[in-house]
């Protein structure tokens, strides 16, 4: 069945386009005996010539919308289409099943790996369930625990970013949201195997390094990472949401402004249009980073591996 297409705000020229595309093409279908293939040409490149140059020229707040696209492809998109006998498991050991945080073992490209993400979902049933992607304590000290069993067992880890942070509610405050980044985040550190995050979506916060903490941060050309969302920034800079734009640009949580700052390692291409208008490719290359990422860490030891994450976060503290 084919899905309805969301267009952002900015989108609007090409939505139109778009729209008129669809109705030539019913008018042929309907009609066989009219041919308008060449009027369907001209639009479909006038089109793609619209999409290239908005796409050329987002703004931070632009790729903010991008970022939360609601048909981007989540954690369990890039978990199906890269990692195979996937075998998830659940549970902290201590109080309960989170969902906003998935995990489980598997095989990236025939090498057995930890898998972890944050998962939004795609329906509001499936956004209720994964509590849009922020996870609460219990969230993270399974990571902590899926973590530890890798780095026991010698396999590495693969984590996918996609929260606009970790969820603030007075229940997850009682029991210890912050420790449980916090140790989240010291377990990241204490792998003796090479950790890969991918920022796929939003990276906020300290719901996003509980995972990121890695050997190798890599974020999709769209995506946002950041200490706090614009709205959060806006708020508090100038008591005013509406100013997010503002906010975001004065962030810089771009991957391109973030890479030239060295808190990243690598961008990692969309389609024009956004990793929404062609899943497939942007899991694709997002494999194809990560393998890239993996195989430099080949034949090191776990302390040198620990020793060239803890370095690259202590540079960034000496540079920006």
């Amino acid at each position: 069945m084919a899905v309805t297409r969301t267009y952002l705000d900015f989108e609007k020229p090409v939505a139109e386009l778009e729209a008129k595309l669809e109705e030539l093409r019913a008018v042929s279908a309907r009609d066989g005996a009219v041919s308008i293939a060449e009027e369907v040409g001209r639009l479909e490149a006038k089109a793609g010539q619209a999409l290239a140059e908005i796409y050329a020229n987002l703004t931070p707040w632009q790729k903010t919308q991008v970022a939360r696209h609601p048909q981007r492809p989540h954690f369990v998109d890039y978990c199906g289409g890269l990692i195979t006998e996937f075998t998830p498991l659940a549970g902290d050991r201590n109080f309960g099943e989170d969902e906003a945080i998935l995990g489980g073992f598997g095989r990236f490209r025939g090498r057995p790996v930890l898998v972890l993400g944050q998962e939004k979902g795609a329906t509001t049933e499936a956004r209720l369930r994964h509590n849009f992607g922020m996870a609460r304590p219990e969230g993270y000290r399974k990571a902590v625990r899926l973590m530890e069993t890798a780095d026991r067992f010698g396999l590495a880890v693969i984590a996918f970013v996609d929260t606009a942070g970790a969820y603030p509610g007075i229940e997850a405050e009682e029991r210890g949201q912050a420790e449980a980044i916090a140790r989240s985040t010291e377990a990241c550190l204490a792998l003796g195997v090479p950790n890969v995050a991918v920022v796929i979506g939003e990276g906020g916060s300290g719901g996003a390094i509980a995972l990121a903490t890695a050997n190798r941060v890599l974020m999709l050309e769209h995506a946002i990472y950041g200490v706090i969302s614009p709205e959060g920034a806006a708020s508090i800079l100038w008591r005013d949401q509406g100013r997010a734009a503002d906010a975001a640009t004065a962030m810089k949580i771009t991957a391109q402004d973030l890479l030239r700052l060295g808190v990243i390692d690598a961008i990692i291409p969309e389609a024009t249009g956004g990793a929404h208008r062609d899943r497939e490719a942007a899991i694709r290359a997002a494999g194809d980073a990560i393998a890239e990422s993996l195989d430099q860490f080949e034949g090191l030891g776990p302390d040198e591996i620990r020793d060239r994450r803890a370095e690259k976060f202590l540079a960034i503290g000496r540079t920006l």
